[in-house]
């Protein structure tokens, strides 16, 4: 259930960015003879000539939508040009899509504190840049406003006149389904020079005087993206993101959309309950259902108390909150996504009745998962650490059609093959749990894996060592010298090493996070106990690094006998080759001077008797 959270105590600019149509654009960019056309991408399938999953609005004019299939939007628009998402083992390959939106993401997030929401939309923090704007370059000091803001939409602004059933309307831009279905027929510049005066009031509060820097900034953002990627996107402006989200898709396609608090309230009173964030689901529907609640304007007439009486405390106070535009969700700091996902579905006869089909299809879903999070890990040094399965079935036996697959994680290991076997587990185990006791048939109809609490390796994870730092430790690992090391032999087949203090870290969350027991029926959290049991222990024989006659009591000792080689494959490859390198140390050359002879290669013979 959604929580109430504190409000910043100053006033925010925050913005979401929504690209247009934006799998249609990827594809005009790869074809630049689709610019123009009625296009739509397609995820095909054998079925009606597949699912859309974008459409461009010029196939938009003859009545395409998303919910449409191939074959149907063909009959609608004889002439639309239908684009199939790349495919790589037998279902959508989505990279070259992920790719284009990284590139977008690259560009948004000079600006200020960027979060990736999806492939297609981002949130930025703009706050800081807008206050340095309004410090140094106010707007109604600027001679010239960039030309782009000056055509940003500001609700409330009474500029805007439409023809709607023959009567002239001034429109304060409320109602987004009235932008949609009147005829614009105002005058281009004195819109422009409304909107310009808004931008650059004098006399405007603080909070306007930051969202007018803030529209001008996310302009100048767009035409730097249209202009480097070939992309055009929308985006909506205001003081936090729960108006940003509700605001970017109000005027597309490439527009953008400004709240400014005296417009929040009635922008939301005659908004739909289900248009909010979090409440198109089952929130919503008891809102509905229980409350009589069909707009946000309805919400307003319960007290807070009241809410808190049917949804709880925290539930009740943000409901009570978002009614009035209040939010105080922050803006995350994240370029990279928070996980990878792979799924299929399995519509109809394509189900999968048996554990060989789902093994199949687990095994290649689980083979795209892997090479995702090793490139992960290549470029962005990050480890996923937790490995879960979801799954759609069904019964033959509908008595109990109501229970659904559960879902079930466990600590992830790196490698396609190790995957493979922990999914495969996993789904055994949720099918226990859906099937109970009964023996009965059963059909998935969409199978998933997702790599998930994925966490940055520490900077200057170079070394094993430093996860094992003491408190006294003196001698770096780059000078350990074994082969002047004096022998013991009551250490027996240990490793005794004094670790590097020259540089002092405290634990990441990656490394005090744990991986505990490695069964892969286990879905709860992992065990905090062991990890730094998997740090400390390296197949080598013995030598102190200490330099000293006696171990001191900052040195660590590693029993051979306690090493688990699958730990060391899971470890980065630098940390692998670095304990490698103690396990089977490099043959040492003999520091014995060679003769200019033969005879100098051979050694003596020996003495008989």
């Amino acid at each position: 259930m959604p929580v109430a959270r504190p409000e910043p105590q100053e006033p925010r600019v925050i913005a979401h960015v929504d690209m247009d149509c934006f799998y249609v654009q990827v594809e005009q960019r790869r074809n630049p003879e689709l610019r123009g056309q009625p296009t739509a991408v397609v995820q095909y399938n054998d079925w009606k000539g597949g699912g859309l999953i974008a459409v461009s609005y010029e196939a938009r004019k003859f009545g395409v939508k998303r919910s449409m299939r191939g074959d149907e939007a063909k009959m609608v628009c004889p002439s639309i040009n239908l684009v199939q998402v790349p495919v790589a083992r037998d279902k959508a390959d989505l990279n070259v899509y992920r790719s284009a939106g990284s590139e977008v993401v690259t560009i948004l997030s000079t600006k200020g504190k960027c979060e990736r929401a999806s492939i297609d939309e981002v949130y930025l923090d703009l706050t800081d840049a807008a206050k340095e704007m309004l410090l140094e370059s106010p707007p109604e000091l600027l001679e010239l406003i960039f030309e782009e803001a000056t055509k940003s939409n500001i609700l409330g602004l009474p500029s805007v006149i439409f023809v709607l059933h023959d009567l002239i309307v001034v429109s304060l831009q409320f109602d987004m389904n009235v932008t949609n279905r009147a005829s614009y027929v105002q005058d281009v510049s004195n819109r422009e020079d409304s909107v310009r005066a808004w931008l650059c009031r004098a006399d405007a509060d603080y909070q306007d005087k930051l969202l007018s820097c803030g529209a001008i900034i996310v302009a100048q953002l767009r035409v730097k993206v249209l202009e480097e990627t070939q992309f055009t996107c929308s985006a909506g402006i205001a003081h936090n993101k729960m108006l940003a989200k509700l605001v970017s898709g109000m005027h597309k396609p490439a527009q953008q959309t400004v709240v400014p608090s005296s417009a929040i309230q009635d922008f939301l009173v005659s908004l739909p309950i289900k248009k909010m964030k979090q409440l198109g689901g089952k929130l919503g529907s008891s809102l509905q259902d229980d409350l009589g609640v069909n707009t946000v304007g309805d919400l307003l007439s319960f007290t807070e108390d009241k809410l808190q009486e049917y949804y709880g405390v925290n539930t009740g106070t943000w409901l009570w909150k978002i009614a009035r535009g209040i939010s105080g969700e922050e803006v995350e700091d994240r370029l990279l996504p928070k996980s990878h996902g792979c799924g299929k579905t399995f519509p109809g006869p394509k189900a999968l009745k048996n554990n060989a089909s789902v093994k199949t299809w687990l095994d290649r879903l689980c083979e795209e998962l892997s090479e995702r999070i090793q490139s992960d890990l290549n470029q962005n040094k990050r480890i996923a650490q937790t490995l879960t399965l979801y799954a759609r079935a069904c019964k033959k036996n509908k008595s109990d059609s109501i229970k659904k697959f559960p879902s079930k994680s466990c600590p992830l290991r790196y490698g396609t093959v190790k995957i493979q076997e922990d999914a495969m587990k996993l789904f055994e185990s949720g099918l226990h749990d859906f099937l109970g006791s009964q023996n009965t048939k059963w059909s998935i109809t969409s199978l998933s894996v997702s790599a998930s609490k994925i966490f940055d390796i520490p900077i200057g994870t170079s070394s094993i060592l430093r996860y094992i730092k003491g408190p006294n430790s003196t001698v770096s690992p780059a000078n350990l010298d074994c082969s002047s090391l004096p022998e013991d032999p009551s250490l027996g087949n240990k490793l005794y090493i004094a670790p590097n203090h020259e540089e002092h870290c405290e634990p990441s969350l990656s490394e005090k996070e744990d991986y505990g027991n490695n069964s892969p029926e286990s879905s709860s959290e992992p065990n905090k106990a062991e990890e730094h049991k998997a740090a400390q222990y390296v197949d080598r024989n013995k030598f102190n690094t200490a330099g000293s006659n006696s171990a001191s009591s900052s040195t660590w000792m590693f029993n051979v006998e306690d090493i688990d080689p699958a730990v060391v494959e899971e470890l980065p490859p630098e940390i692998q080759r670095e304990i490698h390198g103690w396990i089977r140390p490099p043959k040492q050359s003999s520091s014995k001077t060679r003769g200019s002879t033969i005879s100098s290669y051979f050694q003596p013979a020996k003495r008989s008797g």
